[in-house]
């Protein structure tokens, strides 16, 4: 008797089995998103960073926005031009010129010019520095403190601590942008690439206070506003902008810096 019962029981079993799994096969069917073919087109273009660079959530988002036409072909700056002119294909329109963007470290504080005002100890993280008075021993409280949280964030090996300053290499670098997100000092800002000449600096106290500190940072005696024949660079809160829009390097700004920040980038 034992035995029937047993044998009905897996019987019953995988009826249920059966049933659930006939079930599972019909709902997947029926409450199925469907993707756009060019959705995933787009992402086998994408290289699957997942930065967040392009300003979507992850290389899904990206191909989403892309395949509905709310982001343009170029909207992955990791990729760059080659994966434009790829999804470009696969939408049906121009690419357009893709200029390359790198990161750019807004300080020249470097060990031999940087001013100290103690010795920090405590944990070796830009973060943990920035909480604590004289912001890891360097007089210049705004400027890089070299404990490299940057160099962390970084997937590509674009950026290193070198003499005390983090300096980005441009032909690794993607523009992804977690290095300025992870920079608690905010010194880190994405430019063109193209762009020759760039302020090594972001200290806003006065010439005064600056040169107390560093050897190195913007006096905001705004000489280079008076040099520019383009308006492409303003002196506001003692330290100097360029516009890369307005600026046509022709680096008569740099040649007047009188603490010669204007930096001029190596092609």
């Amino acid at each position: 008797m034992s035995g029937i019962i047993t044998f009905v029981t897996i019987i019953l079993l995988a009826v249920i089995g059966l049933a659930i799994g006939a079930f599972l096969v019909f709902a997947g069917k029926k409450f199925a998103v469907e993707i756009d073919p060019k959705e995933s087109a787009v992402r086998e273009c994408l290289p699957g960073n997942n930065c967040g660079a392009c300003g979507f959530p992850g290389c899904d988002g990206c191909a989403a926005a892309i395949a509905k036409g709310e982001a343009p072909v170029t909207a992955c700056p990791v990729g760059g031009a080659p994966v434009a002119e790829k999804i470009s294909g696969i939408m049906g329109v121009e690419a357009g010129a893709v200029d390359k963007k790198v990161a750019f470290v807004r300080c020249a504080g470097t060990c031999d010019k940087a001013k100290t005002n103690g010795n920090y100890v405590g944990p070796s993280t830009c973060s943990a520095a920035q909480a604590v008075p004289g912001h890891g021993g360097k007089a210049c409280q705004q400027g890089c403190l070299g404990f490299g949280e940057c160099v962390q964030a970084c997937e590509f090996d674009a950026i290193h601590v070198i003499n005390g300053v983090a300096v980005v290499d441009r032909e690794k670098c993607v523009a992804c942008g977690k290095c300025a997100a992870a920079c608690p000092q905010k010194l880190i800002e994405i430019i063109p690439d193209k762009s020759k000449y760039a302020v090594q600096c972001r200290n806003t106290e006065k010439g005064v206070m600056v040169k107390q500190q560093c050897d190195a940072g913007c006096l905001g005696c705004g000489l280079c506003t008076r040099q520019c024949q383009f308006e492409a660079i303003s002196v506001t809160n003692n330290i100097a902008q360029i516009d890369y829009e307005k600026c046509k390097s022709c680096g008569r700004c740099a040649s007047k810096c009188p603490a010669k920040i204007i930096t001029k980038r190596v092609d």
